[in-house]
């Protein structure tokens, strides 16, 4: 090799041994320059802010169907629901609070589950029976059913007044009072039979009440009474009572309808007696008319006798007479008397003979 070449590579392994601290590798060189954005430096910076307070305090809310939002500003709140939709706010002095206006429901019962439960979602809240008091302070459980929601117009005002728990403000003491207060009037037995008129009572006394709020809070849709649910002995009672009702009216039953036989009965036999005393009426009819119509044929004939005809009669049996007396010489002759014409009586063992003036 010649000599200028190794003088060059010797030349060059001494300065990488000097630039990697004589190992002979080289040192890897970290000095980066920082971007430079110039003039718009300041504007990214701050719109990386404005986005990461945006992301943290999120300045917007929106506002589900079946709901209408309530702008607070320092803790006042606005007058005017917000409508479904996308809604801003300022973070920190603002708030939007949305509230639920769709139907809820209330049910009072005496389910085994019964106890405060609220299905998230549903408008369904379940409490336990209403307990009761009647006139002489037997316990008794009312289950009922209340429908009703929000009045969407004046649903700041109502928060305002009543907070976020405004139906365990309105509408659960309400209904309890009144319940109990229209069912102390009466006693345990008589429930059952003025199950109606109760019904009709509470609905009437919730609604005046609920409607009579100012602003109007709320709108009640529905009040059903589903049971009233007596205390186990009163019941046992009621149903005893009810049992001896029901044979009562199968014995007036039974009666009645013994009393409608007999009736029966009677009307059939006085039906038949009519039936026999008509036909009888008719038999005795016909004999007069017949006994009549004979008087009366017997009295013409008589008016048409007259000396001639008695005459003509006598000469037609004088005829007979002597006919009999030519055919039996034994014939006996004998008149009746007062009459005129005279009666034959043959006395003769010779039965041709007999038999022949007989037939005569």
């Amino acid at each position: 090799m010649p000599a200028d070449l190794n003088d060059y590579f010797n030349k060059k392994r001494n300065e990488n041994s000097n630039n990697n601290g004589g190992n002979g590798f080289k040192k890897p060189d970290f000095n980066f320059k920082k971007p430079d954005f110039g003039k718009f430096s300041g504007l990214l910076y701050a719109l990386i802010v404005i986005i990461a307070i945006f992301a943290i305090a999120r300045p917007f809310a929106i506002i589900q169907s079946g709901q209408v939002g309530i702008l607070s500003t320092a803790g006042k709140f606005e007058p005017n629901p917000l409508q479904p939709g996308l809604h801003f706010f300022i973070p920190f002095i603002q708030e939007i609070i949305p509230v639920d206006t769709k139907v809820r429901i209330i049910n009072y019962t005496s389910n085994e589950d019964s106890g405060e439960i609220n299905v998230r979602g549903s408008g369904i809240i379940r409490k336990a029976s209403v307990s009761v008091l009647d006139s002489r302070n037997l316990p008794v459980s009312v289950d009922v059913t209340i429908q009703y929601r929000l009045n969407a117009t004046n649903a700041p005002q109502t928060i305002a007044a009543w907070g976020l728990s405004w139906e365990n403000k309105i509408i659960d003491p309400v209904v309890k009072e009144i319940v109990r207060g229209v069912v102390a009037k009466y006693t345990a037995e008589e429930l059952p039979s003025n199950r109606q008129v109760i019904a009709k009572d509470i609905d009437k006394f919730i609604r005046d009440y609920i409607d009579n709020l100012p602003n109007k809070p709320v709108e009640l849709l529905a009040v059903q009474l589903r049971e009233i649910i007596l205390p186990p002995k009163v019941k046992e009672q009621i149903e005893r009572v009810q049992i001896a009702k029901q044979e009562a009216e199968r014995t007036k039953y039974e009666v009645e309808r013994a009393n409608q036989e007999a009736l029966k009965k009677a009307a059939l036999a006085k039906g038949n007696a009519e039936a026999v005393k008509i036909e009888a009426q008719g038999r005795a009819d016909a004999v007069k008319i017949e006994a009549d119509s004979t008087a009366y044929a017997n009295k013409e004939i008589a008016k048409s006798l007259d000396r001639s005809l008695l005459e003509l009669k006598q000469i037609e049996t004088q005829a007979k007479f002597n006919e009999a007396l030519r055919e039996n010489s034994d014939a006996k002759i004998f008149l009746t008397p007062g009459g005129a014409v005279p009666n034959i009586w043959v006395d003769t063992k010779d039965k041709p003979k007999q038999s022949a003036i007989e037939g005569k």
